[in-house]
């Protein structure tokens, strides 16, 4: 999935159809005409609000998209990576960004394909340095366990 440009319509419309939802109960949970929920479809973005319901209705987090568009396409500048902010937010403080597999394996390929160095990824995506080390490591070890041969 490219997380650079999110059509939030497309993505819902895709997740009803794996869900065989059918749209009276659609219809009725939005309290909105069928019409209405065709459009939403079609829409690049949509409400946080309406982005809420239909996450719960499908049992899906598409919040999580767009934490990944931001992870890769607008890191928070750490510069004091380990030290408190000065200035405290009444906002909850996350600690650790949330990586997923697809965000992983994305990074990752950059770095096989020689598309860019370790430094140039944790400079652009703001990923520690342990981090992308346990990462390589990881990957790696499952790789040994895909080509072992099974043992009889």
């Amino acid at each position: 999935m490219a997380y650079k440009n999110i059509h939030i319509g497309s993505l819902l419309k895709e997740r009803v159809e794996e869900s065989n939802l059918d749209m009276t109960r659609i219809t009725r949970f939005f309290k909105c005409s069928e019409e209405e929920i065709l459009n939403q479809f079609e829409k690049n973005d949509i409400y946080c609000e309406d982005l809420l319901k239909w996450s719960k209705l499908l049992e899906y987090d598409f919040f999580r998209i767009y934490t990944q568009h931001l992870i890769l396409h607008a890191p928070q500048r750490n510069v004091n990576y380990n030290k408190a902010p000065t200035k405290k937010s009444s906002l909850p403080q996350f600690r650790k960004n949330i990586y997923t597999k697809e965000i992983i394996e994305f990074i990752l390929e950059k770095i096989n394909k020689g598309k860019m160095s370790k430094n140039e990824v944790m400079e652009q995506y703001n990923i520690p340095k342990t981090t992308l080390y346990k990462w390589i490591s990881k990957h790696e070890k499952s790789l040994i366990k895909k080509n072992d041969p099974p043992s009889t």
